[in-house]
């Protein structure tokens, strides 16, 4: 298989991105794991249970999970984990992913200095106890992803920034990471140790591959056994029994930077949203993408295609006039950024093209390695950039909760008093109805009240699979558990 850059990092408190994910999702477990349905089974823990109407949940361990070295996996370093995903020194920027846990944002925002105060507990080596703020039913999904994974302690304070090398990781995983050829490949070499059995691939080859035609062509020559499609290349293999296509629970946006002007008026940001015929977009990538105006995506509960800033020219040069930029006039030089992929590329000429045509402005675009991209916009978010999101959690707070004022993911430099209430509410209601009503009052301050961003469309994974992979089941979470495919032997 192929990746598309390199990982910024393997230190799954630190990871923010989908290459690291599918990778550390694959060198380790957590306390649950996804199956086909996306919902959430025991993984190193064995059961579950809710207590004090639904704030306490225990989680029981399994006691023949062992670390790639020998060590049993314990509660221990579960709760080593989240405190030291929380803690203000290690800058997680997915803290927040906690912050249902009894002190958790507070701890992480230095009002509680007492890491025992946080409502996470090793009761015993295979009970962990867990105290939340309010009752969350989903919170067992929320441990299936790489942030809460466990960790130990005795290795990274042994070597430091250094501790997610091969020769020095431990891992609790079906795979262990066993070569890193930085922007090269990695390696990864089954399991031995593994609680539900060794996995049936032996090694697997990852190529850092930034050239989707150099990908398409290691394919085609055997070398790699699965693909992800680039636009260019879907029409002719859409009719190949090798192609295989699923919507995502992932939309794709271009943010503002909302203290840089001039997107400090919300006029402007209103107008650039206007001025966008988002039905195009699908015409251009051809992977049957799903325009949206809206943020929560298509086939998760929350969505609704109504929500919005819809295509009306018109209107958008009315704003942009309000603003006091008449037909572009006088609008400053402003340069939007995004990581170098060719369906990014395809994405910004067209935005450039619609925002010249109905606005009469010029935005120059620039593109950057992902590591870099990822850098700066942690640094210093340009003006107007290009994100996309997907599902850590097959629910509506997962999307709306990237964007309230403490999300570390939150790069708008957005912060809206009545969204985060709306957010923090949200998990709470049951009743279907309200539930719908308030997610769509947050997302219509986040796309159209203030516009904070564009959304622009609902990914679809575009794949090659080898007719030999057997095992390969597509979800909407691009989720790639690698210890459930096998490989058929070849035919004489």
């Amino acid at each position: 298989m192929s990746v598309r850059a390199e990982p910024p990092t393997l230190d799954w408190s630190l990871a923010t991105d989908s290459i690291s994910f599918n990778l550390l999702t694959n060198l380790m477990e957590g306390l649950t794991q996804y199956n086909a349905d996306l919902e959430p089974i025991p993984a190193v823990a064995k059961r579950w249970e809710f207590s004090e109407e639904g704030r306490v949940i225990t989680f029981y361990l399994r006691d023949d999970v062992f670390w790639s070295d020998g060590k049993q996996v314990t509660a221990y370093d579960f709760e080593y984990s989240w405190k030291r995903l929380l803690d203000p020194a290690t800058a997680a920027q997915y803290a927040y992913f906690l912050f249902d846990v009894e002190n958790a944002a507070e701890f992480n925002a230095g009002k509680i200095t007492d890491p025992s105060k946080v409502g996470v507990e090793a009761v015993s080596p295979q009970v962990l106890k867990v105290h939340l703020k309010k009752p969350v039913v989903y919170f067992p999904s929320i441990t299936t992803f790489m942030v809460t994974f466990p960790q130990r302690e005795d290795v990274i304070k042994k070597h430091g920034e250094r501790w997610t090398e091969p020769e020095h990781i431990v891992t609790n995983g079906p795979f262990i990471l066993s070569e890193w050829k930085h922007e090269y490949k990695l390696v990864l070499k089954a399991n031995e140790r593994h609680y539900e059995g060794r996995p049936a691939i032996d090694r697997v080859l990852v190529y850092v591959v930034e050239e989707p035609t150099t990908a398409l062509t290691l394919f085609e020559t055997g070398e790699l056994d699965i693909l992800e499609l680039p636009p260019v290349a879907i029409p002719h293999y859409k009719n190949d029994p090798q192609y295989k296509s699923r919507p995502q629970l992932r939309g794709y946006y271009y943010g503002f930077n909302v203290q840089k002007p001039p997107f400090d008026d919300v006029r402007v940001r209103q107008a650039f949203s206007h001025a966008i015929d988002r039905s195009r977009i699908p015409v251009i990538l051809k992977g049957g993408e799903i325009p949206t105006s809206s943020w929560i995506p298509k086939g998760m509960f929350g969505y609704n295609a109504d929500i919005g800033l819809k295509f009306d020219p018109e209107k958008a040069l009315k704003l942009l006039a309000e603003a006091g930029y008449p037909d572009g006039k006088g609008f400053p030089a402003t340069q939007a950024m995004f990581n170098t992929e060719s369906r990014n590329q395809l994405i910004a000429e067209f935005l450039q093209a619609q925002w010249k045509e109905h606005l009469k402005v010029d935005i120059q675009f620039e593109s950057q390695e992902w590591k870099v991209f990822l850098s700066r916009l942690q640094m210093d978010a340009p003006a107007l950039f290009r994100l996309g999101w997907g599902a850590d959690f097959p629910d509506p707070d997962n999307f709306m909760n990237l964007f309230i004022s403490t999300s570390g993911n939150n790069r708008l430099n957005w912060a809206n008093a009545h969204y985060d209430r709306l957010v923090a509410e949200g998990p709470v209601i049951r009743d279907p109805g309200k539930r719908q009503a308030l997610y769509d009052e947050a997302q219509t301050i986040l796309t159209a009240t203030d516009a904070a961003m564009i959304p622009l469309f609902i990914q679809v994974q575009n794949m090659l699979v080898k007719p030999h992979v057997k095992g390969f089941e597509m979800n909407s979470m691009e989720l790639l558990y690698i210890k459930r495919i096998y490989l058929e032997p070849s035919k004489p």
